[in-house]
């Protein structure tokens, strides 16, 4: 798992904007006409609209996607009863989840009581303004007694996710995991470890999935949970055992499934060597699991097993739940949560996973052939089918248990609906840092003095992205790591300087001299080269002893790419290298090439460019559909003398036409229509664009280009990653001298995708 020191939790929580969650305006508001619309007068009006028709209150206001996290902070994480306040970073990163895969928007709302009483009439009162409630983090069992006196209060979508999410997750990877053991569940041995609200969520979902409670064995701190102990609650007491087992070891004895919710390091080898035949281990304590999964593996091979952990095969993650559910839900307007939709997100999970899986989540993940069984029982996080399976199964199950006041009526719409929610979220680089983690490359930092620099590098060593080398004064940087408390392991740091590098300066020297000794560069001279951590730095890359390379934190951009030119130059075949931009926007990413290297391309650089982007767009499981864009469209300026630019345009669309009739693009147009499918439609029907969302541009020389993105970031406030160099023989990249600690992250990811 990737290690998150305080610091760098901290730093993330407080940069920029404290917290995770803004409230940002959905309508027009620039003249005083928007204004008087917003609040006074226009206001009223819709106000008397929802006094006469209460449902008015969905057509009126954001209620129908809004959704409260509402905690006491009882049961905050592995945390414990830290307070309300101290919950809210929780809570705030619920919203967060919730917004980016479901695009429901929240208000996260903490409540400073642990009266029953008071944080139920809370909730009650304010319930008007939500479209859905999700109760986090409330200790057991109090939580329960809260989640049923609210269910009969108010006609909203409720859950507690900490219970039912775990449940749901958890019910499809047994129903998958059974199949492959070839096992019923009425008739399976069930040892469940832990009492607390997600253990009990579990044991009665899967009692409704067909568990038989005779056959479910739960246990807590004090042991088994048998009919002779005292003082158990009512929830205890419903799963209490007759049977004579006093311990873990005695339970796990010939069971079939252990559902482990409770601490790190409870169940042994031994104990899982003891169980039936074809056994299935869900150890889902976190961040630690009750058995390590390597520890579980290697004591017998037939059995299957899931954790809490996104680094093995299997995760139990609540987010594969709740943003759908409560998607599902609130587009239905349901009236509750009810067992029905819960069961039907169970099946829609189950079934998802023996689907064929997408190309983009087997790249994702870095698995060639990701297909059901022992390793794959339940969907992966990043898969983006989630949101067309999970939600509308939640919509039928609500309008066929009779609990849905706005039934769907067209499901093919829906499913286009809700595939355009998501590509409203930028997740684009989930998919590509989760592809760097699973194999990691050596990256150096030519700037390893710089304590921006080491942040970035610390962070993708400790997130598993990337293994760091680190140039530069090996003393100073090691007083910076001091000081910032960093934790770098092994990471090698070299200092081209010290005499300790003599040998590979001479070895990067003789092979400088031997690429360049035509081009008026003597051995001196490269020895001497060989001092400038760029082009010690690029030496690596080239010889092996690093996959890529990171500058430009303090070195000028042609600093960096003249050396790497020289030195590595282009892939064979290729006359020019090119650069892109990725700019994250409402609408989804855009791509924008060329942006900083080539100022005036001609009609071979053009083509170049856009073969180069076309496959660099592909890397991020995204289909490219380009532009070609100038300030005319389709032949609408007549060429002559001054039209140069618009004539390398035309040509390199016709070349691309003729010899690479497998992309999608067409040009010359200009940048409204490209953008605007429906203003393109209208006018050019004919384009080979049709009526698809363009985004790739590219643009006619590298002013344009350079001018746009800029643009974007400043006034459009999208955030930008780049620039992305394309078209090297081996990953150099260059990040602008006034870039954030993330920018250096994202093109470190890029780095070591390229050099996988």
């Amino acid at each position: 798992m990737a290690k998150i020191t305080k610091e760098d939790a901290l730093r993330y929580h407080s940069e920029g904007r404290p917290g995770k969650l803004e409230v940002v305006t959905t309508k027009p508001h620039t003249t005083q006409r928007d204004l008087s619309l917003a609040y006074s007068p226009g206001v009223a009006f819709p106000c008397l609209e929802i006094e006469k028709t209460f449902d008015d209150i969905y057509k009126y206001t954001s209620k129908g996607n809004l959704v409260a996290v509402i905690s006491n902070g009882t049961a905050v994480l592995g945390l414990g009863d830290i307070g309300a306040g101290a919950g809210k970073p929780v809570m705030e990163g619920k919203g967060f989840l919730f917004k980016i895969f479901a695009d429901i928007d929240v208000f996260d709302i903490e409540v400073e009581t642990k009266d029953i009483d008071q944080f139920v009439e809370t909730v009650k009162n304010i319930a008007v303004t939500f479209g859905g409630i999700n109760l986090e983090d409330i200790k057991a069992p109090e939580c329960f007694e809260i989640e049923e006196r609210l269910k009969r209060a108010i006609q909203i979508p409720l859950m507690h996710d900490d219970q039912h999410g775990t449940a749901i997750i958890c019910s499809a990877g047994i129903i998958n995991a059974l199949e492959l053991a070839g096992k019923q569940l009425s008739e399976a041995k069930i040892v469940i470890n832990g009492a607390g609200a997600a253990a009990i969520a579990c044991a009665n979902l899967i009692a409704s999935l067909g568990a038989t409670k005779e056959n479910i064995v739960m246990l807590d701190s004090k042991g088994a949970i048998r009919n002779d102990r005292n003082n158990l609650n009512k929830y205890k007491i419903a799963f209490a055992t007759e049977r004579d087992v006093m311990t873990l070891e005695d339970a796990m004895k010939g069971a079939d499934i252990f559902l482990g919710l409770s601490k790190a390091n409870l169940v042994s080898k031994e104990m899982v060597k003891s169980m039936a035949k074809n056994p299935i281990v869900f150890a889902m304590a976190n961040p630690d699991p009750e058995i390590a999964y390597d520890e579980a593996m290697s004591a017998r091979d037939d059995l299957i097993m899931a954790t809490g952990r996104s680094d093995y095969p299997n995760q139990v993650n609540n987010v594969l739940g709740f943003p759908y559910i409560f998607r599902g839900a609130l587009d239905v307007r349901a009236t509750c949560i009810n067992e029905e939709m819960k069961l039907a997100a169970v099946y829609a999970l189950a079934r998802l996973a023996k689907e064929a899986v997408p190309e983009s989540v087997s790249k994702a993940y870095n698995v060639k052939n990701l297909v059901f069984g022992k390793e794959y029982i339940i969907p992966k996080p990043l898969d983006p089918r989630l949101i067309t399976t999970v939600a509308p199964a939640v919509a039928k199950a609500a309008m066929e248990s009779g609990v849905a006041r706005n039934p769907i009526n067209d499901w093919d719409q829906y499913q286009l609906v809700l595939s355009q929610r998501l590509g409203l979220d930028n997740q684009l680089f989930h998919g590509i840092v989760t592809k760097a983690k699973q194999n990691p490359r050596k990256v150096v930092f030519a700037e390893g003095n710089n304590l921006k620099v080491l942040r970035a590098a610390n962070e993708v060593l400790h997130d598993g992205i990337a293994l760091p080398i680190l140039l530069g004064n090996v003393e100073e940087i090691k007083q910076l790591i001091t000081d910032n408390h960093f934790n770098f392991n092994n990471t090698p740091i070299i200092d081209p300087h010290s005499n300790s590098s003599d040998e590979l300066r001479k070895s990067f020297a003789e092979l400088i001299w031997k690429k360049r000794q035509r081009k008026g560069i003597t051995l001196e001279e490269a020895n001497e080269l060989t001092f400038n951590r760029n082009y010690f730095g690029i030496m690596m890359v080239d010889t092996g002893l690093a996959d890529a390379m990171i500058s430009g934190v303090t070195s000028h951009y042609g600093d960096v790419m003249s050396p790497a030119l020289r030195l590595i130059g282009p892939k064979p075949n290729l006359h020019h290298i090119s650069s892109m931009y990725v700019v994250m926007t409402k609408r989804g990413p855009l791509f924008f090439a060329d942006t900083t290297v080539n100022l005036d391309p001609d009609v071979q650089t053009l083509v170049e460019t856009t073969l180069l982007t076309a496959e660099e767009v592909k890397k991020f499981n995204i289909e490219p559909v380009i532009a070609m864009v100038s300030y005319s469209n389709f032949g609408s300026v007549k060429l002559s003398e001054h039209t140069r630019t618009l004539e390398r345009v035309r040509q390199a669309t016709a070349f691309l036409h003729e010899n690479h009739p497998e992309l999608i693009v067409d040009g010359e147009i200009q940048m409204n229509f490209a953008l605007n499918k429906e203003l393109r439609s209208q006018k050019f029907p004919f384009t080979l664009l049709e009526n698809r969302d363009v985004n790739t541009i590219i643009f006619p020389n590298l002013t344009s280009g350079n001018i746009a993105y800029k643009m974007m970031q400043e006034i459009g406030g999208a955030e930008v990653v780049g620039p992305i160099l394309m078209g090297m023989k081996k990953p150099i990249h260059v990040v602008p001298t006034e870039c954030s600690v993330r920018e250096i992250v994202n093109m470190t990811t890029i780095a070591v995708v390229d050099a996988q």
